[in-house]
This record gives structure tokens, sequence and C-alpha cells, in this order.
């Protein structure tokens, strides 16, 4: 019997190892690199390269193509983005995970095309009584989207997603069998059946543009900060994304071990592409589980019970969650504190990380380094040095930042920027907070937020609300849950003009989770808040900038909401996840509960896709952490001690070259370029969506 079995889960597996171009026939036995196929009525559904989809009529100025005008998008951030460098954290426990996850899946299904197309600056105004930073630009660099082909002349202007809109591990993979066969082991010849199984991982880490020898032969990616002087030391991961900071980049690591943990523990006689397809599907699933069973009920959102494959829906992503539903830059952290032990550095390990702008401190007892974003971005040669488990199982060891209209100066503010030259000691650029003297050009993520769904015509706030099904809202109190849209009676602002007087922003209460009122300037100040008061409502400021509630953009009126109660997001946020997630999952006929290949796969070679991303990165690792990796723990909890995860497997990292060497590229000498650059030179963009959440920083978001 068993015998019998195996022969049907070989023939079912056989296709597998059946190179793409000539698999023309019938229905495709596995995911195509492209996305292509999955629906067989409707071949494009989900493909690379295909218009986001619409689910509101396009706003455009002129119903075709020009940007609607509104209020000045540094403005409305100086006035409703600030953060004043108070931290406030997830009401829900969320810890890090939540927006890491999150971006780690945009750089899976999202990506707008990034060649830089019409020039729209972002005014900036130095003589703004709320602006602290100098800008020497004088302007916040803004190009427009590329008009998808055949759109915007005659009819509304439309984008193209550069990805496939499935979980389907393209952010290992990529989407285009050129890329991937420079990712895999062996040659790079254009003949992808004389692969090896396994991805190309010099010393467990994801290989540099130069590791197979001529680093501008290598596929393209985006460079970011102090890469764009020094191309060859930027990693090559599916997705360009991979370089935009040390978590993005460890994840990426991470499922790249993971793939060829797979294959190692696959029989050693099967053929090398059937092992590398079996791998690449059983990920896939991986991604899909951690995804709807661990990352969406964490942030509090609920799907309908899936009804299995319905092949009339288009798993295509929109355009409305791409652009403004799947940011949540709020969520990032400005500086990644990981607690290590001592002796676990050397002393010239630790006076590096501190020439490099990394701050020592302390963490639940434990020392720690404290990596202000602006040095984790475009620093891969970091991640080999601080040690891909030690990241890792920082992410949850703290809450992360609240999901509201509140964003960190590092994003707000020096996007991608270091200190200028002259700086003595970078670290303190950011200890407490982000400092305006150590910077000279302004990169506002949250304004740019503004500016791209301006620019792909998304309808305003309340149109917004109407198109995913809610009721409008009527007044600023009402998308802010706030008793008033006045400025109070207040001696410390100018009635004249309270709008323009920077002591609208002071925080005059603290809150924990508990509701207790913590002490300004206090270390629980920085560690427990989770509820601001400030001196002004945010209704009151919402109003004195738009005036009336229909004018709202859709960006800032959906970040203004109040949470719905469990969840990381208010009324309309939730609703765009929900119809998204939805969508990608019923749209999907390789989605993890419809694929009965992968059970086979597991009853023959007792490889699963049913894995915990705790316990995929002890697997990968072998670093312990907690079983809920997306609910926070303290870095000394016992929880972190207990997880109930397996012993690594045995595997081995396919090493094809030499292990790159660990070498921090930033310099406190060199200015960051503001905007990121792919290693060929041939795109420009400024950052991405939840790409990270706060750039789509994802935390999540298609590229900003």
């Amino acid at each position: 019997m068993r015998k019998f079995f195996f022969l049907i889960v070989a023939a079912l597996l056989a296709a597998l190892s059946i190179p793409q171009a000539v698999r023309t026939s019938a229905a495709p036995k596995n995911r195509t690199i492209n996305g292509k196929g999955n629906n067989l009525k409707h071949l494009s559904w989900g493909e690379s390269g295909t218009t986001y989809l619409r689910i509101a009529e396009p706003a455009y100025a002129d119903g075709i193509s020009s940007i609607e005008t509104g209020p000045s998008p540094r403005s409305i951030s100086n006035r409703i983005f600030n953060d004043l460098g108070q931290n406030i954290f997830s009401e829900n426990n969320t810890s890090q995970w939540g927006w890491a996850w999150g971006q780690f899946m945009d750089h899976d299904f999202g990506l707008r095309d990034e060649t830089a197309a019409q020039s729209a600056p972002i005014p900036f105004t130095a003589k703004d009584p709320l602006e602290s930073f100098t800008n020497d630009l004088g302007r916040i660099d803004f190009a427009r989207t590329p008009q998808a082909p055949g759109t915007g002349t005659t009819t509304p202007r439309q984008q193209v997603n550069t990805l496939t809109s499935f979980i389907d591990g393209s952010g290992v993979y990529g989407v285009t069998d050129a890329r991937l066969e420079w990712l895999r082991a062996g040659p790079v010849d254009g003949n992808l059946a004389d692969n090896g199984a396994g991805l190309l991982l010099p010393g467990g880490y994801l290989p540099t543009a130069a590791a197979r020898g001529d680093a501008k032969s290598a596929p393209a990616t985006d460079l970011f900060g102090a890469l764009n002087a020094f191309p060859s030391q930027a990693v090559i991961a599916g997705d360009v994304r991979a370089n935009e900071n040390i978590v993005l980049t460890a994840i990426h690591t991470l499922f790249a071990r993971e793939h060829n943990r797979i294959v190692t523990a696959l029989p050693a006689n099967l053929p090398a592409e059937t092992k590398f397809e079996i791998a690449r599907r059983i990920l896939g699933a991986e991604e899909q589980y951690i995804t709807y069973t661990e990352f969406l009920p964490a942030l509090g959102v609920q799907l309908p019970a899936y009804r299995g494959y319905n092949p009339t829906v288009n798993p295509g992503l929109s355009n409305e969650f791409a652009t403004v539903g799947y940011r949540a830059h709020s969520m990032i952290h400005g500086q990644f504190d990981v607690a290590f032990d001592d002796g676990q550095y050397t002393a010239a390990q630790l006076r590096r990380f501190r020439a490099e702008g990394i701050g020592l401190g302390e963490e639940d007892g434990s020392p720690s380094l404290q990596i202000p974003l602006t040095v984790a971005f475009g620093n891969p040669g970091l991640l080999p040095q601080v040690g891909l488990g030690q990241l890792l199982k920082s992410l949850g060891a703290e809450r992360q930042y609240r999901n509201d209209e509140q964003i960190d100066n590092t994003l707000r503010s020096v996007l991608f920027e270091v200190p200028k030259p002259g700086v003595s000691d970078p670290s303190a650029c950011q200890e407490p907070v982000v400092d305006p003297r150590c910077f000279r050009v302004v990169q506002d993520l949250g304004a740019i937020d503004i500016q791209r769904a301006r620019d792909h015509g998304m309808p305003l706030y309340d149109d917004m609300r109407r198109a995913y099904g809610l009721a409008p809202k009527t007044s600023f109190t009402a998308i802010t849950g706030e008793s008033t849209d006045s400025f109070p009676d207040d001696p410390t602002i100018n009635h004249a003009d309270p709008i323009d007087d920077p002591n609208i922003l002071d925080f005059v209460k603290l809150l924990d989770k508990d509701g207790t009122v913590v002490a300004a300037k206090s270390s629980a100040a920085q560690e427990d808040v989770v509820t601001g008061i400030r001196r002004t409502t945010l209704a009151a400021r919402l109003k004195a900038i738009y005036g009336s509630v229909d004018r709202v953009d859709a960006f800032v009126g959906m970040m203004s909401e109040q949470h719905v109660p469990g969840t990381e997001f208010g009324e309309l946020q939730l609703a765009m996840w929900r119809r998204q997630f939805a969508a990608i999952r019923d749209g999907d006929r390789f989605f993890y509960l419809n694929d009965p290949v992968l059970k086979q796969i597991a009853r023959t070679y007792g490889v699963t896709y049913t894995n915990p991303l705790a316990q995929i990165i002890k697997m990968d690792t072998g670093t312990t952490v907690q079983a809920d990796v997306f609910k926070a723990v303290s870095a000394g909890s016992s929880d972190a001690e207990s997880a109930p995860v397996p012993a690594p497997a045995p595997k081995k990292h396919v090493s094809a070259v030499a292990a790159p060497k660990a070498v921090l590229t930033r310099h406190v000498t060199t200015r960051a370029a503001a905007a990121c650059t792919t290693r060929d030179g041939s795109r420009t963009s400024t950052v991405s969506a939840f790409d990270l959440r706060r750039r789509t920083t994802s935390p999540y978001h298609p590229r900003a």
C-alpha cells in the first residue's frame, strides 16, 4: 500500500521538475514564477506586471491624470504626524513582529513601478512655525508613479503592480526566471535546469551583488543610504527592497535559510528541480500559514471562514489597499534594542558599533545594542555582526508603536539620512530623540504617503469609506472619537492663530495600558505609554487644516480614526485589510488549505508547512523565542525560554562562493542620498509602502 501511495505522489510531483518553458498545456501543477495561470479562465489575475485593481473611481483633478491639490503634505505632517519623540505603544501588546512581518509580506505581493515619472516635489517651508528641521534642498523630492500603458491620456491614469498579488514566496524567489537563476546555486547560463535545489547563501547570509564576481551583472536592487556609494555590498534577494533596513534583510535571510533547510530534509536522490519546487511550495504555504493564523489574528483582523478556492474572485491588489490601506508606518520604532549577554561581543566589536552610531544601553537588566533606524537603513553588512537570531529575537521582546497618526521622526523627517559631516558622536543624534541639528535634508514618509495617494488618484476620506461600504463621517470628532474640535481656552496657545502655534502639540497626560498616569520624562514614559493626550485634540487640528470633513485626505482620515476594540486599526483600515486579505486567500488556487499536494508531500517526505514563525526561527537560527512572537514579552521573560519548539533540524547553507566579510559601510562623514536608487541606477524611489511600514515601513505597504 505504501509503495502504491508513493507512486501516486511521485506522479503528482513529476510536473515539478518540468522546466517552465514546456509547461504550456492544461493546468500548471505548481505556481508559475510570475503568477500567470493561477486562475485557469483569467490567466493574468494576480500576475506580476498587471495594473492594480480599483475599488473606487479614480479621483484626478482633470478626471484623467492631474494630481488633486490640497493642504501641503509637510504642513499636515508637522501638525498631525509629529510625535515629538514620545513613544506610544500598541494597546494590544502586539510585538514589533507586527510591522516587520507586514513589511515582509509587502515585499511578497506589492511593489509599484518605481521608475521615476514626472517630478512633483512636496513644498518645504523653512519658516513654518512648527518646522524644526533644516532642509538644504528646500523641497522634498517626489516623482510620480509611471502611468500604466494605455492609460492617463483618454482614460484615467492607472498604475502597475510589478509583483504577483499572491503570498507565494516572491520576496525569496523573485518574479522572473533571470532573478531566480541568479539566486539559485549553480551557473547563470539561462538554463534553470542545471541549477541546484538550494539558494545561494554564503556563510548563511544573503549573497552580495559581488557574490558571483561581477557586481554589475547582479539583478537590480534598491540602494539605500550609504549603499549608493558601495553598491557591490548590497545584498540580493527575491525583492529589490531587501536592503531597506536590517530587520527586513534579516527576515529575507531567514526564509532563504528555510528554503535550504527544506531542501536538505528531502531525499538526496530526488532530482534537484523537484527538490527546489517542493521547497518553494512548502515555503509559500508557510508564509500563508503564518499570515493567516498568526499575523492577522495578532492585529485583530478576522476574516470570514474559508470556503475553498473561488475562481470568480480576482486576487489582484487594489490600488486603494496598496496606496492607502497597507501603510502602517506609525508602528515602526525609530530604534531597535537588541539585548545580548556579557561577553557576546568583543570590545573591538562594541567600539565599532559605537563608531557606527549604535548606542549601548540596558534592556530588562541585560546590556543592549541601541540601533537607530538611520543606522539600520541600507546597512546589510551590520546583520552578520549583530547576529540573525539575536536580531529576530529582539522583535518579539518589545511592543510595536501604536498604529495611529503619529510617526517617529526617523521616518517623518530623516528617512534614509545619516548625520551630517562633522558630527562627533552620531549615536547622540537619536538619543533620546532625533536631534534636528544633526541632519541637513528632510525626507518625510508621512508627507510622501499623502502625496502618493494624490498621485494615484485616491478618493478623499469619506469617499473611500463609501467605497468600502462604510457610512461617511459628518464631523471631525466622529473621525477621532474625541469630544471637541475646538481649540481650548489655554493661555499657552496663540488664539489668533492656534494652528501655527507649536504648543498645540504638547502632551499633557500620558497613560499606560491600565489607564494609570505616567509621569512625563520618566523611564516609564518611554516604555509603558499606550495613550498620549495633547494640549489640543486631533479633531481641532484636522478642522483647522481641512475646514470640512469632505476635504480630508484618505490616508490622514484613516490614520486618525479611533481603533476598533481589540484591533490595531480604525474602521476604514480594518475594512480595507479584511477585503484584500480575503481576496488574496479566496482567489488563490494554490492557497495552502486548497492544495492537496502539501499533504501528500508531508506523508511521503515528512516535510510540512504547519510551522509557526517561532519554530522557523528556531530551526534556522538555533535561537529560542516565545511561542507566539507576535505578542511581546520582555527579554528576561520565562516564556521566551519555554517555547514548545523542536531543536534545529540539520541544515547546510549552499555556499557556492566565499562568505562576505561583515563590514560596516556607513560612515558619519558621508551623507546618504535622501532617495534610494536601484543598483543599476535605472530607477529612483523615496520609499515603499508597509515597506515598513513607514516607507509600505509596509510597517506595510507596497512601495511609496
